[in-house]
């Protein structure tokens, strides 16, 4: 097998590792095909690994014991599964699955903990990644209580194109209705108004990115904060 180089990497957190921290992570890290549907954690299951992905996006998902449910966070490329893992908590309180298939790689989670332990820089961005999941969550909050079905359905298309290589995003209505709480008519209904708008087009199973710039102005408020603290705080380009 030929060696692992930093610069081959696609997700940011890895790519952001200092020499020394990739040295020192790089042969416990395992390659991993995440079909969707791919479960992360169960609520209040032991989880023995930590998960960095390549590509694909994964949802972490709040359920209730009356079978409700909603997205309160997206992770791609851009971050690690479960993103608190270091912190010592064997189990979470939310679900995390698949939402696309991609790749990624996995580390035993006991393993990432040792290195953060013994490392300032591996902190640092591992600590700055968890805040920033903790605005991102926050921010969903905010929007599903205060924005329209539009906004919110605008938001997480960016956000998703945020966490793509293409301008095609696959997910079905059943999925986006799921994913945002409400019923699948409504996902029907507002993907024809950003239809109409040119904003994307709607295929089967897959909605494709046509006007990002329209999409941010739909999004307004909805959309924003938690990217540029991203950006701020991890500063994904090394």
């Amino acid at each position: 097998m030929s060696p692992l180089h930093q610069r081959d990497f696609q997700n940011k957190l890895l790519r952001l590792l200092t020499d020394v921290d990739f040295t020192t992570l790089v042969g416990y890290l395992e390659p991993i095909e995440l079909p969707r549907h791919f479960v992360f954690a169960l609520t209040n299951r032991i989880t023995e690994h930590t998960y960095f992905l390549e590509s694909g996006i994964c949802s972490v998902v709040v359920r209730s014991s009356t079978g409700l449910e909603a997205e309160v966070c997206i992770i791609g490329s851009d971050g690690m599964v479960p993103p608190t893992s270091v912190l010592g908590a064997t189990s979470v309180p939310f679900e995390i699955t698949m939402q696309t298939e991609g790749l990624g790689y996995r580390i035993e989670t006991a393993t990432l903990i040792a290195a953060y332990n013994a490392s300032v820089s591996l902190r640092g961005i591992i600590n700055r990644y968890i805040h920033t999941a903790a605005v991102q969550t926050a921010y969903s909050a905010f929007s599903n209580a205060n924005h329209q079905i539009e906004q919110r359905l605008a938001r997480w298309i960016l956000m998703c194109h945020d966490r793509s290589l293409t301008d095609t995003i696959r997910f079905t209505h059943a999925s986006l209705s799921e994913m945002l709480a409400v019923r699948r008519q409504s996902i029907t209904t507002c993907l024809h108004l950003l239809e109409g708008k040119q904003l994307v087009r709607s295929l089967r199973g897959a909605i494709v990115v046509r006007d990002r710039a329209g999409l941010e102005r739909l999004a307004s408020d909805a959309y924003g904060v938690p990217e540029h603290e991203y950006n701020q705080f991890v500063k994904p380009d090394r």
